[in-house]
């Protein structure tokens, strides 16, 4: 099937990072930058759209990540294996935290290197420069819970009384 033309259009998406955790910011970014939001997604082709993440430096781990949580990469001679705690890749580059995290959810091909990691821009501070894509009044993507909510239900009719939308789930007691 081939959508040829306009029939793929890129939008472009911003995501306010601010106390949001990094995994969970790049489940939810990993899958616009590919297109698999859209019904025309196809995996050999480029249809996914652009995404710009502000506050960077205002993201969270959970548990111990500060300390125990290690980024290596080799300098390609011998003996150059480098590492940095997420703590100190924090103090010098605070955004490739969110972009190692969202590019290690991709596969590493052509598409990826060409075009998808182009369209991923990720700043440090609030500003951006892309005030004409994305004006002043776009809201940005919502947060992704943390943990089910009460008014979530699973086709089972919990809900469907006053004093059952009350109870939580996972209550064990039936009154």
């Amino acid at each position: 099937m081939s959508f040829p033309g306009k029939a793929v259009q890129q939008c472009w998406h911003l995501v306010d990072a601010s106390s949001q955790t990094v995994g969970r910011i790049a489940a939810t970014v990993a899958p616009i930058l590919k297109g698999k939001h859209k019904p025309t997604y196809r995996p050999n082709a480029d249809c996914g759209d652009t995404v710009v993440i502000v506050n960077a430096e205002k993201v969270q781990f959970t548990g111990k990540k500060w300390k125990n949580k290690l980024y290596r990469w080799h300098t390609g001679y011998p003996g150059g294996l480098k590492q940095r705690t997420a703590t100190e890749m924090w103090q010098k580059k605070p955004e490739e935290i969110l972009r190692k995290a969202i590019l290690g959810m991709l596969y590493r091909n052509n598409l990826r290197h060409g075009y998808i990691e182009p369209r991923l821009k990720i700043y440090t501070g609030p500003e951006h420069p892309h005030k004409v894509q994305l004006p002043a009044e776009v809201e940005p993507l919502p947060r992704h819970p943390r943990r089910r909510t009460k008014d979530t239900h699973f086709g089972l009719n919990l809900y469907s009384d006053p004093k059952a939308s009350q109870r939580s789930f996972y209550d064990k007691s039936d009154e």
